[in-house]
């Protein structure tokens, strides 16, 4: 352990297990420690400032400031910290968003079903999936489609569902039951000289195939983000939707939207649903759902399902699921408190106006010499680095460019997220578009360093 590390460092280190970190390391390098947000801002123990460009994880929409989220968690807490909902009991906080979240959802997902992650959301959609297809009498449907490079949790079934070989590894996952199909990215599993609709056409092809060969009565559900947020920021291809929707429909199986990264004006639209006409039978949202000043997710339920439920209780009893602090009351009065600002300040009215100037500036860095991809949509985006932008070739995996691309971002004052070869931006719904400059001008510094830490590299190769 390094003699520079703060008191805080040193204690993080003894007893701190950090998610997505690399946990050897982290005793040497030790973690940054922020300390306070403010606006789009949050500062470090050092007193260093960062533009957070990820939302914190994809989740801080309405910035790390926001005074009327913590009065509404502090006058909750004042009237009833806690109660629970199981045994047929309620509170105003709860009944309130279910039927609040009941009417800006797209379709007939007029019921909600809370937790405290989308991981857990997603991991009660594969439960009510299997619930629902042995009520109905139909044991054998119970497998559930995903995609490679998906991003849908890390519990033992959400975790399964991420199309990402990490969240397997030596974890003992996917388990049985759960299939995966082709990622939607043409830039990753393109063939040469595919088209981007072409493309679409095999992997769509390559779903029903999968469905044909394990046999429609045994698929109960077919789980996709909008946009894939954790695998790389990956935009759907041309049709990719429509026919994919179609398919389920032809097949009786149901749709299950992974909204959590995507819900609440991130790509535009309040809804990702929305931006992409996807008619969901299931839908998961979180991060979004209280800008993260509380955790609390929903699943929400098309009437059908629901009245499948229903159906059941009258036979079994009880629904014999549920967690101790679903819609807990000060996390679900914060969320209302979000839903009303979202409302009240135009959110999605402002996405739809800064995001232009977002993917201008995110667009312009494919003439960056290390870029070889820009995707985004509303404010939601990514740019992709290879060694070679022709054959899309990746540098050399020890060299972690990344990884060196995020540290250098964050030197120059911006806090952005390596995924693999992908650097993924998420910035708050409230940003204007000085910050949104500011965010792409210490992106553009951090490209810069690559490009001549890389000459170094090459240099040491010759």
């Amino acid at each position: 352990m390094s003699q520079t590390h703060s008191a805080h460092q040193r204690k993080d280190i003894a007893h701190f297990i950090h998610p997505y970190s690399n946990l050897d390391a982290h005793a040497e390098r030790g973690p940054t420690v922020i300390v306070r947000g403010e606006g789009c801002h949050v500062f470090d123990d050092q007193g260093r400032r960062y533009l957070e460009g990820m939302s914190g994880l994809w989740c801080t929409s309405l910035g790390f400031s926001e005074q009327r989220l913590v009065d509404a968690a502090h006058q909750q807490l004042q009237v009833l910290p806690y109660y629970h909902s199981f045994n047929h009991r309620s509170h105003v906080p709860g009944i309130e968003l279910a039927e609040k979240l009941a009417q800006l959802a797209p379709g007939h997902l007029n019921h909600v079903l809370f937790a405290n992650s989308g991981s857990e959301a997603n991991d009660s959609a594969v439960k009510l999936v299997w619930y629902y297809n042995n009520v109905l009498g139909r044991p054998l449907k119970k497998k559930i489609i995903a995609r490679r490079q998906g991003y849908h949790g890390i519990t033992v079934a959400s975790g399964s569902l991420t199309g990402l070989p990490p969240i397997h590894a030596e974890f003992d996952l996917p388990i049985s039951g759960i299939l995966h199909t082709d990622s939607p990215s043409h830039y990753h599993a393109g063939l040469p000289g595919e088209t981007a609709q072409a493309f679409s056409d095999r992997i769509v092809g390559n779903l029903e195939a999968l469905i044909l060969r394990e046999g429609p009565e045994t698929i109960a559900a077919f789980i996709a983000e909008p946009v894939i947020g954790s695998g790389g920021v990956i935009l759907p291809p041309p049709n990719y939707f429509p026919r994919v929707q179609a398919l389920l429909r032809k097949h009786d199986i149901l749709f299950i939207v992974d909204e959590v990264i995507t819900g609440f004006g991130r790509t535009g639209q309040l809804f990702g649903s929305q931006t992409y006409d996807l008619q969901p039978d299931l839908m998961s949202v979180a991060k979004g759902l209280s800008s993260a000043y509380q955790p609390i997710s929903a699943l929400l339920v098309s009437d059908a399902i629901d009245e499948v439920l229903r159906q059941a209780s009258g036979k079994l009893g009880a629904f014999a699921h549920g967690t101790t602090y679903a819609a807990h009351p000060v996390a679900a009065a914060v969320a209302l408190e979000t839903l009303r600002l979202y409302e009240e300040r135009k959110i999605v009215d402002h996405v739809q106006q800064v995001s232009p100037h977002f993917l201008r500036r995110l667009h312009s860095l494919a003439d960056h010499p290390l870029v070889s991809d820009v995707r985004g949509v509303g404010l939601l985006g990514a740019l992709e680095i290879a060694a070679d932008k022709r054959n899309r070739s990746p540098f050399p995996a020890q060299w972690r460019l990344g990884d060196w691309i995020q540290n250098a971002a964050q030197e120059h004052g911006v806090i952005v997220r390596a995924i693999g070869n992908a650097i993924a931006l998420c910035p708050p719904l409230i940003i204007d578009e000085a910050l949104i400059d500011q965010l792409f001008d210490g992106l553009a510094r951090a490209l810069d360093d690559a490009q001549r830490y890389v000459a170094q590299l090459d240099a040491q190769r010759a």
